[in-house]
């Protein structure tokens, strides 16, 4: 009943390769029909055997779709509980005309008597997937040659270069072969290895740093994976808290080589200028007020000179291109966490993302939000970094008498409280404050002045959620000149300049 090497090699001759998309010839593609014959046998024989390869292979991914067909028929058997062989699979070929040219169902029988090995499964489910993604990768650079020479002034040519890197990250992802899932003893092992790393650590912490004391212990860090939103209404320091986040990850990484972690921050809003000015201020203790209209003295850029020296080559990578899409923002950011490693991405802010190529209508607003958290949170798991977003929040707050943000204030979307591991709010009192001033020489000054110095350069983080902690509220210093927050029990309160 074996079957000669020369008669299977005659009969594969006659199976119908797919050709390319876009036209050009068949014989460029890659493949192995053997190898597809060899596999397809020994999972005839040996049904078990697709357990090594069913979480990858696919049926589109043999060259013959005869093939593939025969391959999905396998797997649908299996998957009802059936026994799969030529016997039990003739039904489903008997009146299937693409298999007449070989035969009709005896091909069927001939794939399982031409078996050498059923132990070779998974090598034989390899090497098909590596030659399906050989042909994939030769389709996308056809695609990016024809679409390159078809000039749109509608597309440019940056954007045929992003849905390239896209599509060749897709083809990459499709290409790994990793097993997530764990057994629980190991899971457990790593849970306590995590744990041990930060014993070790003097700051007890097992993220990446944020620079300040009481966030650091209320959070133990930002988790890589997790996807963390810092809201505040405007005017509340929420840039430049994440400014600050980042810079001292940045230089507690360059310093230190531990807690911190190289940074990506994508700046929607604000200049790479105008976030460098506020880094120097910070530094330099010098107002950026200030620095941005001149007003400052020459014994000043002394100062600006040992800053720069210091902090100028920390591993702080800013893009402030506008109006972003979030499959703009993934690729660079994976382009980045493969050139410099980072571990942090900073996005300031949420809102001003755009889920697809152009802006949808208001209606669609609240569905393109949740598309863009549920992205940044598959980004954060991706490239196993935390993601720090920033987001505005509704009118609402300013209609309370208590002005402290709530969970029901972030804006225009719930899913950014449901895909988010943390939700922050920055909150200053002092703002709100400094405009109810009563007339002077009253009583009620007298009492206000007393509030007022009592809240005076403090500024509350609200953690409204944390999915693996405590929630609650800690206090740091701010410093509205210099656009900086600091540690309160760090004696940080800076003096006015001028």
């Amino acid at each position: 009943m074996s079957m000669s090497s020369s008669l299977i090699t005659t009969n594969l001759t006659q199976l119908p390769v797919e050709t390319g998309k876009g036209g050009f010839p068949a014989e460029s593609l890659t493949y192995n029909l053997e190898a597809e014959q060899a596999l397809l046998g020994a999972l005839l024989l040996n049904n078990p055997g697709l357990e090594h390869v069913s979480d990858y292979l696919r049926p589109e991914h043999f060259a013959d779709q005869i093939h593939g067909r025969i391959y999905d028929a396998i797997q649908r058997l299996v998957d009802r509980g059936q026994i799969a062989d030529p016997i039990t699979l003739r039904d489903f070929f008997d009146k299937d005309k693409t298999l007449e040219p070989l035969g009709g169902a005896h091909y069927l029988v001939d794939l399982a008597n031409s078996v050498v090995s059923i132990v070779s499964t998974a090598d034989y489910g390899r090497l098909i997937h590596d030659l399906f993604l050989r042909r994939q990768l030769i389709q996308i650079g056809h695609e990016m040659v024809v679409e390159s020479r078809e000039f749109d002034i509608e597309v440019p040519a940056v954007q045929h270069i992003e849905n390239a890197e896209k599509k060749l990250y897709d083809l990459a992802t499709k290409g790994q072969f990793n097993n997530n899932t764990l057994p629980f003893n190991a899971a457990l092992t790593q849970a306590i290895q995590t744990a041990e790393v930060a014993f070790k650590r003097d700051s007890h912490v097992v993220g990446v740093t944020t620079g300040f004391v009481d966030m650091d212990k209320w959070l133990g860090g930002l988790h890589p994976s997790d996807l963390l939103i810092l809201a505040g209404r405007p005017s509340m320091g929420k840039t430049a808290l994440a400014t600050n986040i980042a810079f001292n990850a940045a230089l507690y990484h360059a310093e230190r080589s531990q807690d911190g972690a190289n940074v990506a921050f994508f700046s929607l809003e604000m200049s790479s200028e105008q976030l460098a000015t506020r880094i120097l201020s910070s530094e330099s203790k010098i107002s950026s007020d200030k620095i941005r209209r001149g007003e400052i003295r020459a014994d000043d850029f002394p100062t600006f000179v040992e800053v720069s020296r210091r902090i100028g080559n920390i591993g702080l990578y800013i893009d402030d291109t506008p109006a972003l899409t979030v499959t703009s923002l993934r690729n660079r950011a994976r382009r980045l966490k493969r050139q410099h490693n980072i571990g942090l991405i900073v996005i300031d802010y949420l809102q001003l993302l755009e889920a697809g190529g152009s802006k949808r209508g208001g209606d669609n607003r609240v569905q393109e939000i949740s598309e863009i958290t549920r992205a940044l949170k598959g980004l954060a798991k991706e490239l196993n970094v935390p993601v720090l977003a920033l987001s505005q929040l509704s009118r609402a707050v300013e209609q309370r008498d208590d002005k402290r943000p709530q969970l029901s204030d972030l804006r225009e979307s719930g899913s950014i409280e449901q895909d988010a591991d943390v939700v922050m709010f920055v909150f200053r009192e002092e703002y709100y404050e400094a405009r109810r001033e009563p007339p002077e020489g009253t009583e009620k000054h007298v009492e206000w002045q007393r509030r007022m110095e009592s809240i005076y350069n403090q500024a509350e983080v609200i953690i409204a959620k944390q999915r693996h902690g405590p929630v609650g509220t800690l206090k740091l210093f701010f410093d509205g000149k210099l656009t900086r927050f600091g540690n309160l029990t760090d004696g940080d309160r800076v003096p006015d300049r001028y």
